[in-house]
C-alpha cells in the first residue's frame, strides 16, 4: 500500500521551473531515500508536501486521501513530520516542554500537569531507548540528542510518514546505528520515512527504495537491492560526475601555526606543527576535542596554557578579532547556529567578516562587494538567483558556500574547517576539494575536521587523529587509511 503519491508535481519562484513534472511515491512501512544534489528540488519538494509552499500544479494523496490547500498544520494534522537538518527546538525550553508545545495537559485547576508531561515523556523515550531526562534544559543537550528529541516530538504528535533531512550529520557511528535501529523498529510498526542524505553508504544500509532527482526534473526510482552506490551517485550528478582522487603533491613552505603543548575546554596537550600550503586532516571519534580545539585556535574558546605561534609571533589572550587580523579564518560547524544571518542578503553575508577587519572604512563599496561575491559565487558554483535574496533561501549545501566564500574574501592564510562539507552533496563536495586543493597551491593553510576518512584521503598531506582531547597520531599521508585511522581514533592502537 502506498502511504504518499505525488503526481506530476510543479513549481516556479519568480518565473524560473525548480520542479517540472516530477513525480514520487512512498510505501507503507517503508524508507524511501531522495536523492539529487544541492538545488536538485528535494527540498522545495518536501516542502510542499510539509504545507510550506503551495504547488503550481500536480496531485498529492496521503494514506489514501487527496490532500488539498495544504499548510503546516494541514499537514501535521494528518501525520506528515518533517525533522529539518537545521533542527527547529526551542533551546530555552525544557525537553518536555518542547515535545508538550501546544498539546499541553492540564490539571482540572486548568494549570499545567507537569508531573503527567515528564512522565509521558520519560514513557515515550523509553520506547524508542532514549536516553534523555525530560528536565533538561534543550540548550544543554548534545547535538545528537537534539536530532532524536525532534524524531521523538513528531511521533508524540502521530506523525504516519517523517521526513528525515540529513539525519545522521552530526552522530557519530555508534548514535546513527541506535537511530537505524528505531527507523527499523518504526517501520515495523507501519511508519513510512523519506530519507534525505549525501552519505551513500547509510542510504544503502537504511533505504528500501531511492527516487533521484536533477535540476528539478524527476531522473529514475527503484529499489535500492537492484543498483549501486556508483550508479547512483552518477544518476544524481550526470555527465559531470568523477570519483577520481583529487589530491596532488606540491612544495610546503616554511612552519606558519604551531601548537606547543596547547591546552583548553576538550583538549589538551596539542603539540603540532604545520607548513604554508600544507593540508591536515583532523578526525577521531565525535567529541574527541578537534572542534573545541579549532575554536581555541580561532579565538572563539579561550586557551588556558601552552603557546599559540602564528608565522612566526606568539599570540596572546587570542580573540576572534585578532585571530583574523592574524589571518586566521574558520568555517565553523552547525551554519545555522553559527555562521548564517538569516536576515541579511547573500551580498551582506559574503561581506560581513572583510568589513570587520577594514571597519576604519566605515562606508561599504557595494558596486566592488557584488563584483566580489560574484567571483566567489561563479568559483564556488554557489546556486542563487541574486546577491540580494536571503541566505535561507538556499539550499543547506550553497548557504555552506557563502560561508567559506565569506572567509575567503578575508584573505587569509590559515584557514580551520569544521566539518566544512556538512549537507553537501558529492558534486560540490568534490567541488569543494579542488577548491581546497587550489587555495594549497596558492599559499594557504587548511586545517579540515571531519568524521569522513575518504575525504581525508582525498586532500590531506598528513592526518591526525584525536582520542579523548589530545593527539593519538599524525600520520603520513600513504599511512592514512579507514581501518588504521580508527585503530587509533578508538584507541586499540597508541603512538
Amino acid at each position: 500500500m502506498q502511504m504518499l503519491k505525488m503526481t506530476n508535481i510543479t513549481k516556479s519562484f519568480s518565473g524560473v521551473t525548480v520542479l517540472d513534472n516530477v513525480s514520487f511515491s512512498v510505501g507503507q512501512g517503508e524508507v524511501t531515500a531522495l536523492l539529487g544534489e544541492n538545488g536538485a528540488g528535494k527540498s522545495t519538494l518536501m516542502n510542499i508536501l510539509a504545507g510550506v509552499y503551495t504547488r503550481d500544479s500536480g496531485k498529492v494523496e496521503f494514506d489514501g486521501r487527496p490532500l488539498e490547500n495544504t499548510t503546516v498544520k494541514l499537514a501535521e494534522n494528518v501525520g506528515i513530520a518533517f525533522v529539518h537538518q537545521e533542527l527547529n527546538l526551542f533551546n530555552d525550553l525544557k525537553v518536555y516542554e518542547n515535545i508538550f508545545l501546544r498539546k499541553e495537559i492540564l490539571t482540572k485547576a486548568g494549570t499545567l500537569n507537569k508531573k503527567a508531561m515528564i512522565a509521558k515523556t520519560r514513557e515515550l523515550f523509553d520506547s524508542l531507548g532514549v536516553d534523555i531526562d525530560p528536565n533538561t534544559m534543550v540548550s544543554q543537550l548534545e547535538t545528537s540528542k537534539k536530532q532524536l528529541l525532534e524524531i521523538a516530538k513528531a511521533l508524540f504528535a502521530n506523525a504516519k510518514l517523517l521526513i528525515l533531512d540529513e539525519p545522521t550529520t552530526s552522530l557519530n557511528q555508534g548514535e546513527i546505528d541506535h537511530l537505524f535501529g528505531i527507523i527499523r523498529r518504526l517501520k515495523e510498526q507501519g511508519k513510512s520515512f523519506i530519507f534525505i542524505s549525501h552519505k551513500m553508504n547509510e542510504i544503502f544500509a537504511i533505504a528500501d527504495r531511492y527516487t533521484v532527482l536533477r535540476n528539478g526534473n524527476f531522473i529514475k526510482e527503484g529499489n535500492i537491492a537492484d543498483t549501486t552506490m556508483e550508479e547512483v551517485t552518477r544518476l544524481m550528478v550526470g555527465n559531470s560526475y568523477s570519483n577520481s582522487q583529487v589530491y596532488r603533491t606540491r612544495e610546503l613552505g616554511e612552519p606558519i601555526l604551531e601548537l606547543d603543548h596547547l591546552c583548553g575546554e576538550g583538549f589538551h596537550n596539542i603539540n603540532l606543527s604545520v607548513r604554508r600550503g600544507e593540508i591536515v586532516g583532523m578526525t577521531g571519534l565525535k567529541g574527541a576535542g578537534v572542534s573545541e580545539m579549532m575554536r581555541a585556535v580561532f579565538g572563539a574558546a579561550p586557551i588556558i596554557s601552552g603557546t599559540l605561534t602564528v608565522d612566526g609571533k606568539v599570540i596572546r589572550n587570542n580573540r576572534i578579532h585578532k585571530a583574523m587580523v592574524n589571518k586566521i579564518a574558520m568555517v565553523a560547524a552547525n551554519r545555522k547556529e553559527n555562521s548564517i544571518i538569516p536576515d541579511f542578503s547573500l551580498l551582506e553575508n559574503n561581506y560581513i567578516s572583510e568589513h570587520t577587519l577594514s571597519a576604519k572604512r566605515p562606508l561599504i563599496h557595494k558596486k566592488k562587494e557584488v563584483q566580489r561575491f560574484n567571483h566567489m559565487r561563479e568559483v564556488l558554483s554557489i546556486k542563487a538567483n541574486s546577491y540580494a535574496d536571503t541566505i535561507t533561501s538556499l539550499s543547506g549545501g550553497n548557504q555552506q558556500k557563502v560561508i567559506l566564500a565569506r572567509w575567503l574574501s578575508t584573505e587569509a592564510d590559515i584557514i580551520l574547517m569544521d566539518n566544512p562539507t556538512q549537507g553537501i552533496d558529492v558534486g560540490a563536495k568534490a567541488e569543494i576539494y579542488k577548491l581546497i586543493l587550489q587555495l594549497a597551491e596558492s599559499g594557504k593553510t587548511i586545517l579540515i575536521n571531519t568524521l569522513e576518512i575518504p575525504e581525508i584521503q582525498k586532500i590531506a598531506d598528513r592526518c591526525v587523529v584525536f582520542y579523548h582531547g589530545s593527539i593519538q597520531a599524525i600520520l603520513e599521508r600513504e599511512g592514512i587509511t579507514e581501518e588504521q585511522v580508527m585503530l587509533y581514533a578508538t584507541n586499540v592502537l597508541h603512538s
